[in-house]
C-alpha cells in the first residue's frame, strides 16, 4: 500500500508538472515570443490549430492531474515529498521529450528560426535534464526517508 501511495503521489504530480511545462512552452514560446507553433511544417492556420490542440490537451491534463492530486490529499494518501519530485519529473520529461522528439526526431518545429540552433537546443535540453534529475533526486529521497507518522 505504501508503494502504491508513493507511486500515485509521484504520478499525479507528474501529470501536473508536464501540463505546467506545456503551458509555459505554449504561452511563452508560442504566444508571447512567437518563436514557433506546435506544428510548423504547414500553413500558419495549421500552426495555430496545433497550438490550440496542445493547449486543450495541456488544460485537460492539468485539470485531471489536480483532481487526482486532490483525491489523494482528501484520502490522506498524498505524500508531499514524492509529489514535489513527481512535479519536477513531469516538467523535465515534457521538456526533454519536446526538445528531443518534437524538435529533432519528428521535426515538428524548432525552438526558433533564423538563428544558430545549437545554443538554444543545449539550453532547452539541459534545462529539461536538470528538472528531470532534480525530480529523480527528490523522488529517491522521498522513497528512502519515512514521513512523520512512520509511513514512507
Amino acid at each position: 500500500m505504501a508503494g502504491s501511495t508513493w507511486r500515485r503521489s509521484v504520478l499525479a504530480a507528474g501529470v501536473i508538472g508536464a501540463a505546467v511545462m506545456a503551458a509555459v512552452d505554449e504561452i511563452v514560446f508560442h504566444q508571447l515570443l512567437g518563436w514557433h507553433h506546435f506544428y510548423d511544417r504547414s500553413t500558419l492556420s495549421v500552426g495555430l490549430l496545433s497550438d490550440g490542440l496542445l493547449h486543450a490537451a495541456e488544460l485537460l491534463a492539468l485539470v485531471g492531474g489536480f483532481f487526482w492530486f486532490a483525491d489523494l490529499r482528501r484520502r490522506g494518501a498524498l505524500l508531499p515529498r514524492a509529489a514535489w519530485g513527481g512535479f519536477l519529473l513531469g516538467a523535465g520529461a515534457f521538456q526533454l521529450f519536446d526538445g528531443v522528439v518534437d524538435h529533432k526526431v519528428l521535426r515538428l518545429h524548432q525552438i526558433r528560426y533564423g538563428v544558430h540552433l545549437l545554443p538554444y537546443d543545449v539550453v532547452w535540453n539541459f534545462s529539461g535534464a536538470v528538472l528531470l534529475l532534480a525530480g529523480a533526486a527528490v523522488v529517491w529521497r522521498a522513497r528512502r526517508r519515512p514521513r512523520p507518522g512512520g509511513r514512507p
